[in-house]
């Protein structure tokens, strides 16, 4: 029997989404930080079902098989197994959420139904059904409609049955869950206990006032939702901007072929066969049976009720030392190169660079990638009142950065109407670097100025989202991010850098020249040592690379959050590979690449994880770092994450997400023991001063 090399990208993807799962289950976490987990879970399973299934369902309709590029599982099995996944998963879910409402009673936390509601609580829901949540609610009757109205992606909706009492006619209705509103209701405490409710048992409750006109019998209401393909259909048509045309497809999404549809499985079966009559819902769609409410993802904004006793201690963001907040960056970056570890470190350091940048008349030009920002970006800000102050400003923003091209298309507009210049990327290839350069004039001459991220410019998430971003005035380094901007705006010329590594032309390449040089000291008996740490690794050929370079005898440590398709820890093919994934309160986001080279250790941040898509299809930046009390930082940190035993998982061709061995060691979770060494330095530095 052939050895099997890789594994398959969807299942590992849900793997991966299983250890989040896992952190819901886990009854060491917080509560509210559970229900939490259960929200990320939900979430992601409806991006992946938007994106990656709805790739897969394409594939299997076409005809062909796929098994080429899926690595020997034909598309239609795929659909299948994906399925069968899902469902499992979705009934670990609902398990997991009853325990965890139970716990939350014995904390005096009730979350209730319709039909436990107290007097004195009818009385406040009444007043808000009337006031807030009714003017809000979207409610269509549906038997005499000649075309049954489109369901728009992921929201939730209630699926009415009314039994008339004449001739028990049957009349179906669908009512929206308004997104307009946080899901949870609050409830008045009552003797030190608290209560919330969601909409969706609001509107149950108010049933008979929705259909007060309807003279009926019954009425029931069970939840529904569909996920649709989110893929975009870029226009051809060369007389239309970028603008329009990504403007365009994403109001052609909302009409995307349907490729999940999710029910309450207490649903009764005329309801459920009349709604997937009227949505086209075939066979070959994934049909999901759920429980009595969808879109599990709100879990995510469920209120805190004041009760921190029941979330995971929130740690301030610490300084970068030597960095003042209060003076001038760029004076600081002149003399040598920071690291911003965030959500460690305050991100603020990065938009004060900009602001700095923005008021400093030496500063001529500024110009920086973006891909996804927060809803009210103190980028944007920044970026907009350097052009105010006579800038030159450029942007090169990434209208295709998926789920985000609305909101990237409205800044777009908006700097666009400050006269911010504007690229909108390159054809075939989406711009995911994370880079910003900018120009001052000092002594007559020009100095640039820069950073480079493994991660978005986003206030947001950089909060809840580990990356690096190196400050820098190597005049070298910048050199090559100014002609990234020039291939930008003219791109069939392709350039040469001198230190940056650029995809699409030169990635892939360099880190197998990086990977072939440790194969060349282990065959001469040197020290040499491969450690990655990365979001995915699904490219075969670069799983090939490593596995060409275990069996020369180079140990390879692997950090991989998300996507595994390697599979270590196989004789003769991959025994020197051991690969983990860290699930845990930070989303694991950084790309650190360290190669031991015989003790002339090189280290690497990038943007671009091993996958295809960012090797050889996307606008990717890795930046060698030079500094050496910077390259021992990441190297720790690095370390520090191998070395946790908490909330640690082996990558393996089991996809069982074990949990790492702690062999009678002291607890060592990863996260906790980065932000105390990050403690530590500043506790040391004021103990001295």
């Amino acid at each position: 029997m052939q050895e099997i090399k890789y594994l398959d990208r969807e299942k590992s993807w849900l793997a991966f989404n299983a250890r989040v799962l896992q952190e819901a289950a886990d009854e060491s976490v917080p509560l509210l930080d559970r229900l939490r987990f259960l929200g990320i879970f939900s979430n992601n399973l409806d991006e992946f079902f938007r994106v990656r299934f709805a790739a897969i369902r394409r594939l299997s309709l076409s005809g062909k098989s796929g098994e080429k590029i899926l690595g020997g599982i034909s598309a239609q099995q795929l659909v299948k197994d994906i399925t069968e996944i899902v469902i499992n998963h979705q009934t670990e879910s609902l398990l997991i959420l009853k325990e965890i409402e139970d716990e939350l009673q014995t904390k005096n936390i009730f979350i209730i139904k319709e039909d436990e509601i107290s007097e004195e609580q009818e009385i406040f829901l009444k007043d808000f059904f009337i006031q807030q949540l009714s003017p809000e609610l979207v409610t269509i009757i549906l038997n005499d409609l000649s075309e049954f109205p489109l369901l728009r992606d992921n929201i939730g909706y209630l699926a009415i049955k009314l039994v008339m009492k004449k001739d028990s006619e049957v009349r179906y209705a669908i009512i929206e869950i308004p997104k307009t509103m946080n899901r949870f209701v609050v409830l008045p405490s009552y003797l030190n206990k608290q209560y919330v409710i969601l909409i969706d048992d609001v509107i149950r409750h108010n049933l008979k006032s929705i259909f007060n006109i309807f003279d009926y019998e019954s009425v029931s209401a069970h939840m529904i939702k569909i996920s649709r393909d989110a893929q975009l259909d870029i226009d051809s048509d060369l007389s239309k901007s970028m603008l329009e045309k990504i403007s365009t497809s994403v109001k052609d999404r909302l009409i995307g072929e349907p490729v999940r549809f999710i029910y309450d499985q207490m649903i009764g079966k005329d309801t459920l066969a009349f709604f997937l009559e009227k949505m086209k819902i075939v066979s070959t769609d994934s049909i999901i049976p759920g429980g009595r409410y969808h879109n599990r993802r709100d879990y995510m904004s469920f209120p805190n009720l004041g009760r921190y006793d029941l979330l995971y201690q929130t740690n301030d963001p610490l300084p970068i030392l030597g960095l003042s907040l209060e003076g001038s960056i760029l004076e600081k970056i002149s003399r040598k190169d920071y690291l911003l570890n965030a959500p460690y470190q305050s991100f603020s350091y990065l938009t004060k660079f900009l602001r700095e940048a923005a008021l400093d008349p030496k500063v001529t030009t500024i110009k920086i990638t973006l891909y996804r920002l927060a809803k009210n970006s103190q980028i944007i800000s920044s970026l907009i009142n350097a052009a105010k102050n006579g800038k030159k400003v450029t942007v090169q923003i990434e209208l295709q950065a998926r789920f985000d091209e609305a909101s990237n298309i409205s800044y777009a507009e908006q700097m666009q109407t400050e006269g911010i210049e504007l690229i909108f990327g390159i054809k075939g290839l989406k711009v995911h670097s994370k880079i910003c350069v900018i120009e001052r004039i000092e002594k007559g001459k020009i100095k640039r100025y820069g950073f480079i991220s493994t991660g978005n410019f986003n206030e947001a998430t950089a909060k809840i989202y580990t990356d690096v971003t190196l400050f820098t005035s190597h005049q070298q380094i910048l050199k090559d991010i100014a002609k990234i901007f020039e291939f930008f705006d003219i791109n069939y010329r392709i350039h040469r850098y001198k230190h940056l590594i650029v995809s699409p032309h030169y990635t892939r390449m360099r880190f197998y020249k990086l990977i072939d040089r440790e194969i060349l000291h282990a065959r001469a008996g040197r020290k040499t040592h491969i450690k990655l740490k990365m979001n995915s690794l699904s490219d075969f050929d670069m799983i090939d690379k490593l596995y060409e370079a275990s069996n020369a005898g180079v140990k390879i440590q692997l950090e991989v959050r998300g996507i595994c398709a390697l599979i270590p820890g196989i004789k003769a093919m991959s025994e020197n590979i051991e690969a983990i994934s860290i699930v845990d309160t930070y989303l694991e986001h950084s790309r650190i690449y360290i190669f031991g080279n015989a003790g002339q250790t090189e280290v690497f941040i990038s943007s671009a994880d091993f996958m295809r898509r960012n090797l050889d299809g996307r606008v990717e930046v890795t930046c060698p770092i030079y500094d050496q009390g910077i390259k021992d930082e990441l190297i720790e940190n690095f370390d520090l994450g191998w070395k946790g035993n908490v909330k640690a998982r082996y990558h393996s061709d089991k996809l069982d997400n074990k949990y790492r061995e702690r062999n009678d060691e002291p607890i060592f979770r990863a996260q906790l023991e980065t932000y105390k060494y990050y403690q530590q330095k500043v506790d040391l530095v004021d103990e001295k001063s």
